[in-house]
């Protein structure tokens, strides 16, 4: 079989190119930490790691809302806490209204305590988040507004659910209706606020302390029940939020085998490369230097 000089040149100057291809691309992936430099490189694993940058900026997105809906019921239990206590006290003053024994100045006394305590109890259901929503209404409105007739408005609905997984959301407050809205459809503002003018008439308010005194203890309940539900929610929150952790580690694991450079094979493979890269120039121009007469001799 006779090769030609063009043949010869063309078949030498292809496995020099190849080689030469090859230890730079070895050389790019030990430089970048990257085996895959494009598409062509692996067709199935760059769409598998983009599949992968998707998920992530997806859980990364769902990482924030957490955190916001975390953040924001803690700050509902710390209010819900505050309520609690307020709504106690209002129930011993009621108590303490119901003796027979008090003077005109003492049930003033009493009366401006419970006024003291509506109002606390209205900043406190009128509460933002780190967003500067409502904890107790949706979305800007106002949880619970005094009326100037005395009587007042409650939000019936709650903050909007916020996404925290690809089929899971949690609203990040209640509303205020479940705290002070009785099954009657009375709320327990308006019936502390009657007490405090009945205090301040002349008549007997035994039977408005005592009524009085019941709702009281309804409401905890109510409040009791609210922050119940609240917790749980907190707890399927970080039982996602685990989730999502765990999920970015599994998918941090399978980008970098897809992805990232076995440095040390790697290296190996380029000094492999170089060397015969190396044989393979030398032989050549040997070779291409070789001419009839240095048969002849």
């Amino acid at each position: 079989m006779q090769i030609s000089t063009n043949q010869f040149y063309t078949s030498n100057q292809r496995n020099l190119q190849s080689l030469t291809a090859s230890a730079d691309r070895l050389q790019a992936q030990v430089s970048t930490g990257k085996k895959l430099l494009a598409p062509s490189d692996d067709a199935v694993g760059y769409r598998r790691l983009q599949g992968l940058t998707r998920d992530a900026g997806n859980d990364a997105a769902y990482a924030g809302n957490i955190t916001i809906v975390s953040s924001a019921l803690s700050q509902a239990d710390t209010s819900l806490k505050s309520i609690t206590d307020d709504i106690q006290r209002a129930k011993e003053l009621a108590v303490k209204a119901n003796s027979g024994t008090l003077s005109a100045s003492d049930r003033g006394v009493i009366a401006d305590q419970l006024d003291s305590i509506v109002k606390a109890l209205i900043d406190l259901a009128n509460t933002k988040d780190s967003r500067g929503a409502a904890l107790f209404a949706g979305g800007d409105d106002t949880a619970v507004t005094a009326n100037p007739d005395g009587s007042f408005t409650i939000a019936a609905t709650g903050p909007t659910t916020i996404p925290i997984g690809d089929a899971s959301s949690a609203a990040p407050g209640e509303a205020a209706s479940r705290l002070f809205v009785d099954a009657s459809g009375g709320d327990i503002l308006s019936d502390i606020s009657a007490l405090a003018t009945a205090l301040r008439g002349t008549g007997d308010v035994a039977a408005i302390a005592g009524a009085t005194g019941d709702k009281l203890t309804a409401s905890n309940s109510q409040v009791a029940a609210v922050q119940g539900s609240l917790g749980a929610r907190a707890q399927r929150v970080d039982i996602e939020s685990s989730r999502m952790t765990d999920l970015a580690t599994d998918r941090e694991i399978t980008r970098s085998a897809i992805e990232d450079t076995d440095v040390t094979q790697a290296i190996t493979e380029l000094q492999k490369t170089m060397t015969i890269l190396s044989a393979a120039q030398a032989s050549f121009t040997k070779l291409s230097n070789l001419s009839l007469f240095d048969y002849l001799r």
